[in-house]
């Protein structure tokens, strides 16, 4: 079984590692439950407004009984699975409840979630419902050791903790970094970087960096990420030998945004 905030650690094509924080079953129980009862309150007006447009037509329920509980049935399962499609379209793999939790679902290589994706997890949840109650799921969710459910083996996604959004406005103002990265003095890392040529670093290259300040401290391969995404910033730069030690990489990865901003 897996274990909450567990990490996966996802290479890119450019050699970068990522981790992504794994959700296990407390989270996803809970986002469930929220959207479970944001569909019972949708499927319960749906239905009732449907109901009163259909007594206009005829006196009595008992002669539209079989074409009204056909009706309901396809209302619902519409609903159902519409509402998660809908939602992991429009908010990025993540639906009310999911937000609420601070949760979204990605592909297994880490990049955002699809529409063939989102359709084949979610028609698979009537089958990980049975036999009732996410029974299948639940099961399924317990031996695997990502916390998938049998739509998530489907579709080869998962479910991983929402990281905290930068802001460029903010950073441009001031820089946030981890107390672990602030609090150290001004050494060579810093002063080595002010001599490089940032102004050929893309937005890209900064934003970037700007994560994994913000992130490194709840990364466990932040030490390993840091020295990577250095490397490519040099490249950038046309910096051929890296003059940084690996354990100060962070730093000069600091600087370097702060010229950047302080540029411009």
């Amino acid at each position: 079984m897996t274990t909450p905030d567990e990490f996966l650690n996802i290479d890119t094509p450019e050699n970068v590692v990522f981790g992504y924080e794994v959700v296990g079953i407390g989270s996803r129980f809970l986002a469930a439950l929220i959207d479970t009862t944001i569909i019972g309150l949708l499927l319960l007006a749906a239905n009732a407004i449907l109901i009163l447009v259909l007594l206009g037509g005829f006196n009595t329920l008992e002669s539209i009984s079989g074409f009204l509980i056909a009706l309901l049935s396809l209302i619902s399962f519409a609903f159902f699975w519409g509402y998660y499609i809908f939602f992991e379209m429009q908010w990025n793999g993540s639906s009310p409840g999911k937000r609420q939790v601070g949760i979204r679902v990605i592909r297994g290589d880490g990049t955002p979630i699809t529409l063939a994706e989102s359709v084949i997890r979610n028609l698979v949840r009537l089958v990980d419902f049975l036999p009732g109650a996410y029974g299948l799921g639940l099961v399924t969710m317990f031996i695997d050791g990502k916390a998938r459910r049998l739509g998530d083996l489907a579709a080869n996604t998962l479910v991983v903790r929402e990281q905290t959004a930068v802001s460029l406005e903010s950073l441009q103002k001031n820089t946030t970094v981890p107390p672990s990265v602030a609090s150290r003095a001004p050494g060579k890392a810093e002063q080595e970087a002010a001599k490089w040529p940032v102004e050929k670093l893309t937005e890209a290259d900064i934003q970037l960096a700007e994560s994994l300040l913000q992130r490194y401290n709840d990364l466990p391969n932040g030490f390993t990420l840091a020295n990577q995404i250095l490397n490519r910033l040099l490249e950038r730069m046309e910096i051929g030998v890296n003059p940084i030690r690996p354990s100060e990489a962070i730093y000069a990865i600091k600087r370097i945004v702060q010229i950047y901003h302080y540029d411009r």
